[in-house]
């Protein structure tokens, strides 16, 4: 099993105890800026980069959701983090649900955006990772980026949507690819049922890439989740509904210690 050093970043106070965030695969770190200024005023906040996302080394394929689950659980024996809370979107939220089935102590409470226990297959994963891989992300920008958002949002937040389309040109191919091949396999239904932690799942009501269903499918498979649809938001929710998604965070990671 090959283990990869991921690029991250630490904000917030150096004593408060630490939240990590996990990216849906496409996007980097930068995706969870609308959540920093609540989640730092008591948190330290963890963010990292995935395989072939910003500086993280994509070292060649083919992943499973094991080894990329690993990179994050060596992070933060690295950082010498025995025990968090965290969030993870889209698919991303899969390397939580390992961690959490197979290192159960290591996250205390965690929230899952637009996440499923299992990949839908209707999808065409593979077929994306070909591309990808011979002949860049631009192959594939179009199509990954189409659930991200509502049409409201890229008409009145084109700048907003535009950042991120811009941010995915520049995933390593290999990286993309190889985690998409790894997404493409994924099926944690056993997982979920053995997961003992409080849990948030939220869904956005207009994601056309994971709608609800899969969000209500993977909250009832864990024992006491609760679940939510977040209106007006597709893939990218904690983007396009920021106020939102950041009401839901900050109640389900309270309290706080000094509360």
């Amino acid at each position: 099993m090959t283990v990869t050093s991921l690029q991250y970043r630490l904000d917030g106070p150096r004593t408060a105890p630490v939240v990590l965030l996990v990216p849906p695969f496409g996007a980097r770190m930068t995706v969870w800026e609308p959540q920093m200024p609540e989640l730092t005023r008591n948190r330290q906040v963890l963010r990292i980069n995935h395989r072939g996302h910003g500086r993280s080394p994509a070292p060649a394929g083919p992943y499973n959701i094991e080894e990329l689950a690993m990179d994050v659980l060596r992070l933060l024996e690295a950082q010498g983090l025995r025990q968090v809370s965290a969030v993870g979107s889209g698919f991303g939220a899969s390397l939580l649900v390992w961690i959490a089935a197979n290192s159960p102590h290591t996250i205390d409470r965690m929230a899952l955006l637009a996440a499923t226990p299992r990949t839908p297959s209707v999808h065409g994963w593979d077929r994306i990772a070909t591309r990808a891989r011979g002949s860049g992300v631009d192959a594939v920008t179009a199509e990954v980026v189409l659930s991200w958002f509502t049409p409201d949002m890229y008409e009145e937040r084109p700048e907003v949507a535009a950042r991120f389309i811009e941010d995915f040109g520049d995933i390593d191919p290999e990286g993309f690819a190889s985690v998409y091949e790894a997404v493409a396999q994924m099926d944690q239904r056993h997982l979920v049922s053995v997961l003992r932690l409080p849990t948030l799942v939220v869904s956005a009501a207009h994601d056309p890439l994971l709608p609800p269903g899969h969000g209500r499918r993977l909250a009832d498979g864990i024992l006491d989740a609760r679940f939510e649809v977040v209106h007006g938001a597709a893939h990218l929710l904690g983007v396009e509904r920021a106020d939102r998604v950041n009401e839901l965070l900050v109640e389900h990671l309270a309290p706080y210690p000094e509360e």
